[in-house]
């Protein structure tokens, strides 16, 4: 079934939609391997990240795992640290597979994250964005999907209108920004409740 509002763009998340969701599986082992609660850590680890300005450019890897260690009392180096959490962030096939079909349809490919210099470093192990017609990455933008203008300006670069636009992430919080600006959206679970909501828009 065609959906009502042709889709023309879509914005994609990297970790938790694109990749396995690095962040995340990493911070769990860290907090395992220093006998704390997954849970708390990982709330911690992600406040941290952005208050400490690493998301948005303004600080650097080691004063966030410097905070972190402060906070939490962490042990390892910070190399350590790192690699326990990009080791994790592994590409999908099938989601690279969609990009890849979705282009050729005439639909424009894009990526949203709110990252760090870590998508460039990942980028360089096993390269993906030039399935992409533009990478919008926190750390660049000095803005992150926080901000319901971070969209606005997203869409203002692409001179795409928010009802074209489909956004695809695994942050309620995020979704809900975006859907508040008129953007379609979809909230990644898993690949086969995306692969289905393609298909009910036309796009599969």
């Amino acid at each position: 079934m065609q959906h009502a509002t042709p889709i023309t763009t879509i914005l994609f998340d990297y970790g938790g939609v694109l990749a396995e969701e690095g962040f995340t599986l990493g911070l769990s082992v860290i907090a395992r391997e220093n006998s704390l609660d997954p849970a708390d850590f990982l709330h911690t680890a992600t406040e941290a990240i952005y208050d400490c300005g690493y998301v948005t450019g303004k600080g650097n890897e080691h004063a966030y795992w410097q905070l972190l260690r402060s906070q939490t009392g962490i042990r390892d180096d910070d190399q350590t640290l790192t690699e326990t959490i990009l080791s994790r962030f592994t590409l999908r096939p099938k989601m690279l597979g969609a990009v890849h079909a979705l282009g050729k349809q005439g639909v424009t490919p894009v990526i949203l994250s709110d990252q760090t210099d870590w998508l460039d470093r990942l980028n360089a192990r096993q390269p993906f964005f030039q399935e992409f017609n533009r990478v919008f990455n926190s750390f660049h933008l000095g803005k992150t999907k926080r901000d319901p203008s971070l969209f606005t300006d997203v869409l203002a670069t692409l001179t795409v209108e928010p009802q074209h636009t489909l956004f695809v992430d695994d942050n309620q919080g995020h979704i809900d920004r975006a859907a508040a600006l008129g953007l379609q959206t979809h909230l990644f679970q898993n690949e086969g409740l995306f692969f289905t909501d393609l298909a009910r828009r036309g796009l599969a």
